[in-house]
């Protein structure tokens, strides 16, 4: 089973867990993990991974919010 929550105010916070077998504890950090952790820190975020054996994974991402950034903006104005 996995679980998604979303919310926010002074920040956007996501949750991502899982139940399944976790991470191996000699596991190298593969490219998905570290380009989801870079992407969040270039908004000012972080992201962290919690892992037990047997009990799935959690990713934790919180990215700074300001209201009103994109107000009035045309969502399509970055297509060439």
């Amino acid at each position: 089973i996995c679980s998604v929550s979303l919310c926010w105010q002074t920040a956007i916070r996501l949750r991502i867990s899982d139940d399944g077998r976790g991470l191996p504890p000699a596991r190298s950090s593969g490219v998905g993990l570290s380009s989801m952790r870079e992407r969040a820190e270039e908004l000012g975020g972080t992201l962290e991974v919690e892992s037990s054996q047997g009990q799935g994974v959690t990713i934790f991402v919180e990215i700074p919010y300001l209201q009103g950034e994109c107000d009035g903006a045309d969502p399509h104005s970055d297509r060439g």
